[in-house]
């Protein structure tokens, strides 16, 4: 069965939105006199679900708000920091999204909010790539869970075996496995320890993940 779409993560596999995430959150722990330095916050939180990251740092530094208002604040704070410092783009993420669209169907399926997302894609004037976008807001349970990857597949029409998922993470690469998706693993600085065994492909780079899928569009 012939590739008809590729499913892309947003965070950390098409913008290098991590230091932006990492800032939020100091703003949230400031206040309690918390602090972390930008690489070993990032080195553990890096593709895990804003809640889950309240969660931990509550039951961590034992702190009186709830997981649910800490995750409430850091995504208004959030947008607020990308207001006006817009993540970087991951290097060649234009450059494959521009091939991609050319051979087949298009989603974003990521765990960011839709506020802190489609801003950044309409920044850089890729929001007109993608057939569907799902988010956090759109599903009931986030990566890692399979929810976010099959609904893109049902906004499609297609079948698991039909598509591909680019992710940075083994929180998207397990939500990608449990969707019966081929993911593509692309590690990068904070996550490149974690366990990306069930990945179909691993490749160091967007360039070089386009190398891979270009003859996948071409078989039957």
């Amino acid at each position: 069965m012939s590739l008809k779409a590729i499913l892309f993560d947003f965070d950390g596999t098409l913008a290098d939105s991590e230091a932006l995430h990492y800032h939020s959150w100091l703003r949230v722990l400031a206040p309690f006199g918390i602090e972390y330095s930008e690489q070993a916050f990032c080195d553990e939180f890096s593709g895990v679900p804003t809640l889950k990251t309240a969660q931990v740092l509550r039951e961590r530094h034992k702190l009186p708000s709830d997981a649910s208002a800490l995750c409430e604040e850091k995504n208004r704070l959030f947008v607020e920091t990308a207001a006006t410092m817009q993540p970087r783009l991951m290097p060649y993420a234009r450059e494959i999204l521009e091939f991609a669209a050319q051979q087949g169907k298009l989603a974003l399926v990521t765990g960011s909010t839709r506020a802190e997302a489609i801003p950044v894609l309409e920044h850089y004037e890729l929001l007109h790539f993608f057939d569907c976008i799902v988010t956090k807001d759109d599903v009931t349970q986030p990566k890692p869970h399979p929810e976010p990857y099959q609904q893109a597949l049902r906004l499609l029409q297609l079948e698991p075996e039909q598509a591909i998922a680019i992710e940075d993470t083994t929180t998207g690469l397990t939500s990608g496995c449990e969707a019966g998706l081929r993911v593509m693993a692309i590690p990068n600085l904070h996550s490149a320890k974690q366990d990306f065994s069930r990945a179909t492909w691993q490749v160091s780079s967007l360039q070089a993940a386009q190398a891979v899928l270009a003859p996948l569009f071409s078989q039957d």
